[in-house]
């Protein structure tokens, strides 16, 4: 199973975004990290409510609409 770290997409499975892509972009401590994602707003987030992928984006800044770009064109 791939690593919870920074820059991880992720899928979501739990919660109302269930089945949305996400991307790390903070670890907060042992349970929560901060995620965004095209469709998903910048929030704390459960690492049990996260499946990560393969997929590694590189995290350059805190501008969200840049990372949110950024996981487009991986996704894409």
């Amino acid at each position: 199973m791939p690593a919870i770290e920074v820059g991880r997409v992720c899928v979501k499975i739990a919660g109302r975004e269930a089945g949305e892509k996400c991307v790390i972009v903070e670890i907060i401590d042992d349970k929560f990290v901060e995620v965004v994602g095209t469709s998903i707003k910048n929030r704390r987030c459960n690492i049990k409510h996260l499946e990560p992928v393969e997929q590694v984006i590189e995290i350059k800044s805190d501008d969200f609409e840049a990372i949110k770009k950024e996981l487009e064109s991986v996704l894409a």
